[in-house]
């Protein structure tokens, strides 16, 4: 996976940040959109339509996009018309720009709109990203990108097939403490990385949740998990060779279909091993990387705002950030220059081939090789 710049310091983020800022405002060209690869002039700001306006959007992304200087909300898409009503209501939402799940496809004729960003449940990913890129938009779409790597296969297809660009949701790899542990253990600045330690979870207590049901694609692994795995990948700059994993509940009357606590191991062909963790079950969120000659840590590592850390070298000293603005800005800016993504839709289908392939290890209690 590609490196992120080097990050060292407060001062470092915070000059390079300036400088993209001051290229922004500096943008004052006709609205064009590339193809990958195509240099045009840029405009300030292009359209994003949230499909899904469950919490994600409605909490975290809604907010953070009052704060983004290279894309804005211009359009929604939701099966309830209250909600549609109260978005209308708060961000100034045209009539035109608000579709259903019936009506979805007819935004290939909205020209306001060039991106689509996929928030719906985890069984929905896959087809409404292959719609969208059908409707010649743009998708980003949230983790886990499907239920399944040949999910991810079919639209990585579409949007190339239809010469669009698709990335995912990982809004961590924008964020700079992460990006300085990636730093740190890709560089080897302390030597080899020997192990990567991570959990993420939270306490899960719906009953009547899509999270809790196999068939949209609940459970702990698919949720959280996919953060532990993130950052054993990120931290080593290397895919998994093999797995090996486990499951169990404390609350069976609750998790009939899905997992509640998951562990994983992983082996990487540098000689690193991953110990990683997820759960519906506690409220946990650390990372610690061990290498030859010293050590980091986040803690926490993949929450919404407040990450820290430190290494052998003393405490990280980053700005907190609004991670999905970040994220969405970059993302924008991406392709409205037609250029390459940080994290692509190969690097969902990497993540999911490694989440199949604990799936197996724990169906089969063995050893699984990856690859």
């Amino acid at each position: 996976m590609p490196l992120p710049p080097h990050s060292s310091s407060r001062r470092d983020f915070m000059k390079r940040f300036a400088v993209g800022a001051g290229a922004v405002a500096a943008m004052k060209a006709p609205a064009v959109l590339a193809r990958v690869g195509e240099r045009v002039p840029p405009r300030q700001k292009l359209g994003i339509a949230l499909v899904g306006l469950g919490y994600y959007s409605t909490q975290i992304l809604g907010p953070a996009l009052q704060h983004t200087q290279d894309v804005e909300l211009r359009g929604i898409v939701t099966g309830t018309p209250a909600k549609a009503e109260r978005w209308k209501a708060q961000y100034g939402i045209p009539e035109a720009n608000i579709y259903n799940y019936e009506t979805f496809d007819r935004i290939a004729d909205n020209e306001a709109i060039d991106i689509i960003y996929v928030v719906l449940p985890n069984s929905m990913h896959a087809e409404y990203t292959i719609r969208a890129a059908e409707a010649g938009k743009h998708v980003i779409c949230e983790k886990p990108m499907a239920l399944n790597a040949e999910e991810c296969r079919q639209m990585i297809q579409a949007c190339r097939d239809a010469g669009v660009q698709l990335t995912i949701g990982y809004r961590m790899q924008f964020e700079p403490h992460t990006q300085e542990v990636m730093r740190l253990g890709q560089e080897q600045v302390f030597g080899p990385v020997r192990m990567v330690q991570a959990g993420a979870g939270y306490r899960e207590g719906r009953a009547d949740h899509w999270k809790l049901k196999k068939a949209m694609g609940g459970g702990a692994m698919m949720d959280m998990g996919v953060y532990s795995l993130q950052a054993a990948r990120y931290i080593t700059g290397e895919e998994p060779i093999a797995v090996t994993a486990q499951t169990h509940t404390t609350r069976p009357e609750l998790f009939t279909e899905v997992d509640e606590t998951t562990m994983f191991q992983l082996e990487f062909p540098g000689g690193a091993v991953a110990t990683l963790y997820t759960s519906f079950g506690m409220n946990v969120n650390d990372m610690y990387t061990t290498a030859a000659d010293g050590w980091f840590y986040l803690r926490p590592f993949s929450s919404y705002s407040g990450i820290h850390g430190a290494s052998s070298n003393g405490p990280f000293d980053f700005p907190q950030i609004n991670q999905q603005a970040v994220q969405m800005d970059e993302q924008a800016r991406s392709i409205r220059d037609g250029t390459p993504m940080r994290v692509p839709g190969e690097e969902g289908l990497r993540d999911m081939i490694v989440v199949d392939a604990v799936y197996q290890a724990i169906e089969s209690g063995e050893r699984v090789e990856i690859g």
